[in-house]
């Protein structure tokens, strides 16, 4: 019906609009529908409005009918008249319309891929199967590309990466003639209502897959192509012993859990040199750097049966240099410096405040090296142990000096016999030993104002003190050469620590060049 505001022609030919409460009289509307309704609905307005002028449009061509004088008059009485004729008749109107609007509007289950798709799946059993004699095996085509190495955790022995997986194999039961169903070569269809291998990775202790794609490709002759991306968290022996020039073999194992090889068995989608030398799809933007994806087949015997297995070795290798620029030329200045506090005299104290500075930048340089090294509970990185060694070292010769530095101190200013040296002699009341000179001057003065007190008979007395001078001065040269022991014992310590730091820091240095050169060979 004509709405509110619509465009009618009059019956001179003029445009004009309904309003809100005006019925249309006389002017037919011009509607715009497709050409499958057009000249019905003409029509039923002519039948509507019987007076006034009607175009009639059919199949794109227009022809004018002609005019009928009305009678304005009777034109408010005719419509409602025919108003009132033409209610029950409405449902059975617009059902008519509708079915001419539908008439050239296409619908799916008019299409050759809507007959093909339920041909092949009405009577598809998804738990079978697919082929038709059952002693033959069904073979899996299998293909893995190493997309990107997202994270390894040494410390929990697991690797994480992002494959793009496939799967190839032959349905029997999804096989059609293409030049049937208009050429259609390949179609797609549900996973879920179609039967899928079970092949799973034995190494997986966790996946994460991406969002799944729920449909696979099925060409004409029945081959599947199932091809999705997933993160494999797996697990993976993994050894940082060479840190940071550590390479990584970790093994990727596909193979049926329940089906075994006289149902399903496994085989290359592409060659295994193809496979092992490809790194296309990898992403070289990580700390990881792909090598090599080595591939073989193998049976696996259980108690359960014969299983296919196919292995994709998955060969990676650390970038070293942000370590080697952080870690490795720093400890080793760090080393050349303690190395150069050896020429410190032993006998100087301020040797032990160089090298307790150094021994304190060596431990929050060990902290720092260890939020950097990976965690490994199998074995500690090569470089963790020279650093260690050389720390030790420090130790060491931290606590000769300290010693050395005592022990001067001691001999100095205690005037005690030190028992360090297991010295003896004679003490004052005091219990204090006073300095050399001054013991034989008070000896010589106390035996000589003596000897004008007493008789000149006491020889006895003179003889007394002199051999008591004797034995201090014996005394004394005890100590002076059992100092000159100890320090000479001290010195070839020092001289050995010395060596043995200067030969730690050269393997450690050949060390490292000789695994950076293993590391650039590959």
């Amino acid at each position: 019906m004509v709405g509110i505001g619509d465009t009618v022609l009059a019956a001179d030919g003029s445009a004009g609009t309904t309003g809100p409460d005006e019925k249309p009289s006389g002017e037919v509307q011009g509607y715009r529908d497709g050409t499958g309704s057009k000249t019905f609905l003409w029509r039923w307005y002519c039948l509507w409005f019987p007076f006034g002028v009607c175009k009639v449009a059919a199949a794109g061509t227009a022809a004018e009918s002609s005019p009928v004088e009305r009678s304005p008059l009777g034109r408010t009485e005719c419509h409602s008249c025919l108003a009132s004729a033409m209610a029950p008749l409405w449902p059975f109107i617009l059902v008519a319309a509708s079915g001419i609007l539908a008439i050239d509007t296409p619908h799916p289950r008019n299409s050759a891929l809507y007959h093909l798709t339920k041909q092949l799946l009405q009577r598809y059993q998804k738990d079978v199967r697919p082929v038709h004699d059952w002693t033959e095996a069904t073979t899996v085509y299998l293909d893995v590309f190493v997309r990107a190495v997202l994270d390894v955790d040494a410390q929990n022995q697991k690797l994480k990466t992002s494959v793009w997986y496939s799967e190839v194999w032959d349905d029997e039961f999804l096989s059609w003639n293409s030049s049937m169903f208009d050429d259609i070569s390949q179609i797609s269809l549900p996973l879920s209502a179609i039967w899928a291998p079970d092949i799973i990775i034995n190494e997986f202790v966790d996946i994460e897959r991406l969002p799944e794609l729920h449909y696979v490709y099925v060409n004409s002759s029945g081959t599947i192509r199932n091809s999705k991306s997933i993160q494999v968290v797996s697990a993976c022996s993994l050894e940082t012993y060479a840190f940071p020039f550590d390479i990584q073999n970790c093994s990727l194992t596909f193979n049926s859990i329940l089906h075994t090889v006289e149902d399903v068995d496994l085989a290359f989608l592409r060659s295994r040199e193809d496979v092992k030398h490809n790194r296309k799809a990898f992403s070289n933007d990580s700390e990881w750097e792909l090598l090599s994806v080595s591939s073989a087949y193998s049976i696996l015997q259980s108690s359960a049966g014969d299983f296919a297995q196919i292995q994709f070795h998955v060969v990676i290798r650390r970038r070293p240099l942000v370590y080697v620029v952080s870690l490795l030329i720093p400890s080793i200045f760090l080393m050349l410096v303690d190395l150069g506090s050896f020429y410190i005299p032993p006998t100087c104290r301020a040797r032990i405040i160089f090298k307790t500075s150094l021994l304190v930048g060596y431990t929050v340089f060990r902290v720092n090296m260890s939020d950097e090294m990976p965690q490994s509970a199998v074995r500690t990185p090569l470089i963790g142990v020279f650093f260690t060694v050389c720390m030790a070292f420090l130790v060491l010769s931290l606590s000769k000096s300290i010693l050395l530095v005592k022990f001067l101190h001691d001999q100095q200013h205690s005037g005690q016999e030190r028992p360090l040296l297991g010295l003896g002699g004679d003490t004052d009341a005091d219990g204090l030993l006073m300095d050399r000179r001054t013991q034989l001057v008070g000896a010589t003065e106390s035996s000589v104002c003596r000897e004008h007190q007493a008789p000149s008979g006491t020889l006895k007395e003179v003889l007394s003190q002199l051999q008591s001078i004797s034995n201090y001065f014996q005394a004394q040269d005890q100590a002076a050469q059992q100092e000159v022991g100890w320090l000479a014992l001290l010195e070839r310590v020092d001289r050995l620590l010395f060596q043995g730091y200067l030969v730690m820091l050269g393997l450690y240095a050949i060390t490292l060049c000789s695994l950076w050169a293993l590391w650039s060979r590959l």
